[in-house]
């Protein structure tokens, strides 16, 4: 059992003690199709270390900074956080607001084990 768990890991593709993930993958897809990147982790969190090209918007701080996101609710946006709790309620929010492309990148460490 232990052999094929240890085998599965890596045919997961471990980067950096993180398993890439197919969000993260779609995610930076996204991203290089030019989709907005926003961190919804606090101020302290971004400061610390974040995403390049990224803004931060923290999940509390969303519904008074939609200007923030562009005129068009078809903007393709990306969200993520620490761990992709947060970036998940983000993008059930932003649905319910009419956002058509939103897509969770997970993780800050899930984004950069699959950043291109």
């Amino acid at each position: 059992m232990r052999k094929w768990l240890v085998s599965l890991v890596l045919a997961m593709g471990v980067q950096g003690g993180v398993i890439a993930s197919e969000r993260a993958e779609t995610a930076w897809h996204w991203v290089e199709e030019g989709a907005l990147l926003v961190d919804v982790r606090t101020p302290g969190e971004f400061a610390a270390g974040h995403l390049p090209g990224a803004i931060n918007i923290p999940l509390d701080q969303l519904p008074g900074r939609l200007d923030e996101l562009g005129d068009s609710k078809s903007q393709p946006i990306v969200v993520y956080c620490r761990s992709g709790n947060r970036s998940g309620q983000a993008l059930n929010w932003l649905s319910r607001q009419g956002y058509q492309q939103v897509q969770n990148g997970g993780g800050l460490e899930e984004m950069r084990s699959s950043q291109h």
